[in-house]
């Protein structure tokens, strides 16, 4: 059962589990022949049900068509995603809902639909597909970012809980992927500074990930494959980054005040996203962490 497969992310974890001999249900909105299409090439037998992510009824009448057609759910990839981008004031109340519903909710409810059979066979391994911002916040984010945090913690749970019944957790963080819906953010930063598509595909990635390169859905589903095989059986509760480098850019320190024993944070320089191999020049903050105060990288730092 993969939510949210009808293109992207999902739909390439699907086609990798197709190759490997999984049947799939397949679920989400778009080009749903098309997907099913994709998934049935590798020879895998296909399901489609068109569950609305934020309704619980609806998400049990996809479990129960899923153990009707294909049998009881072994693999569960919970990918469903919405995003929406305002500062907190002016976050439209409905939007958080639906973000939280479809991102975080959802995630919930197929879980503890598919445990039960999985604790049964004593084998079962459930996939949360989070995000880099599951570990580290952007501004303008924040119901995803509470959702994709709220995820890495359903996801150490259904670890904990599980962990000698057979049933393995584990949540993927990925960077930038070029999907759907990454594409509108980049048309929107197109749009607004007057760039060529390539041009903004560049900039976001510049924001954030060192390595300048998209993660690709063939590579998640790759990653996906692993967490599934025998080689992964000891593997649960872990939130596995595949970003770029992106969250290896966050560090610690001590508090101003104490930086001299144990730390150069007020020296520190992290290494900047761009084509540049200038640094940007962090600042000792009131928290325990360094803050950049600023993500241009110039030769003065």
């Amino acid at each position: 059962m993969v939510t949210g497969s009808t293109s992207g992310i999902g739909l390439g974890i699907a086609i990798a589990l197709g190759e490997q001999g999984a049947n799939v249900m397949l679920n989400g909105f778009g080009d749903i022949e098309g997907a099913k299409a994709a998934v049935s090439a590798t020879g895998a037998r296909v399901d489609y049900h068109g569950a609305d992510m934020t309704k619980p009824d609806e998400i049990e009448a996809m479990m129960k068509a899923c153990a009707a057609s294909l049998g009881e759910v072994d693999i569960l990839v919970n990918n469903a995603g919405i995003q929406h981008v305002a500062s907190i004031e002016a976050f439209p109340i409905e939007r958080w809902d639906a973000v939280i519903a479809i991102n975080l909710s959802s995630a919930f409810h197929t879980t503890r639909l598919a445990l039960p059979s999985m604790q049964a066979k004593q084998w079962g391994r459930v996939i949360n597909v989070a995000s880099a911002h599951g570990l580290v916040a952007s501004a303008q984010k924040s119901a995803y970012v509470a959702a994709k945090h709220g995820i890495v913690g359903l996801t150490k749970v259904t670890a904990l809980e599980n962990a000698q019944k057979g049933v393995t957790c584990n949540a993927i963080c990925p960077g930038w992927v070029l999907t759907p819906l990454v594409q509108k953010q980049v048309d929107a930063k197109a749009a607004a500074l007057g760039l060529s598509d390539e041009e903004a595909k560049r900039q976001l990635l510049a924001e954030k990930e060192p390595t300048l390169q998209f993660t690709t859905p063939e590579e998640l589903g790759a990653l996906a494959v692993f967490f599934c095989s025998e080689a992964a059986k000891n593997t649960t509760g872990v939130a596995w980054a595949m970003d770029g480098g992106w969250t290896a850019q966050e560090t610690a320190c001590l508090r101003p005040e104490h930086a001299k024993a144990s730390s150069r944070c007020g020296d520190a320089f992290f290494p900047c996203a761009a084509q540049s191999r200038e640094g940007t020049r962090c600042q000792p903050t009131d928290s325990l962490s360094c803050t950049c105060a600023s993500k241009r990288c110039t030769s003065a730092g």
